[in-house]
């Protein structure tokens, strides 16, 4: 399953993007309202929990510089990613767009598309005041 969130475009440089969404404590300031629990858990590993929802770690498994940054499950029985691609549009203009993939049997995936897809939404709207 694939999911992608809008494009958001940031006032901010691709390297200032990076380093904000590279630090995971910086996560806690683009969880949604309804988030009952945020950890830090390493300097590369956080947990979160959302009302109703089980707890999910979350990692970052690869970083490139000023481009991509990779977050993967960190424990669990689902196995997936949330990938955030950078893009400098400007010197300080950058486009950033969240996508989520896993593999997920069918009734798994329609179970969860709907609220994976406005968690990433979410994301990617809070980004503009919190970048």
């Amino acid at each position: 399953m694939n999911l992608q969130s809008p494009e958001v475009t940031l006032d901010k440089s691709a390297e200032e993007t990076f380093n904000f969404l590279s630090d995971v404590k910086n996560f806690e300031a683009l969880m949604p309202e309804n988030i009952s629990k945020f950890e830090v858990l390493e300097d590369d590993k956080f947990l979160f929990a959302l009302k109703g929802m089980p707890e999910i770690i979350l990692k970052k498994k690869e970083a490139i510089p000023n481009s991509k940054i990779v977050l993967g499950a960190a424990g669990g029985k689902l196995d997936f990613s949330l990938v955030a691609n950078i893009t400098e549009v400007e010197a300080n203009k950058t486009d950033v767009q969240l996508t989520f993939e896993g593999e997920f049997n069918a009734m798994m995936a329609m179970m969860i598309k709907g609220p994976i897809s406005k968690f990433i939404e979410t994301l990617t709207t809070n980004m503009k005041t919190a970048v």
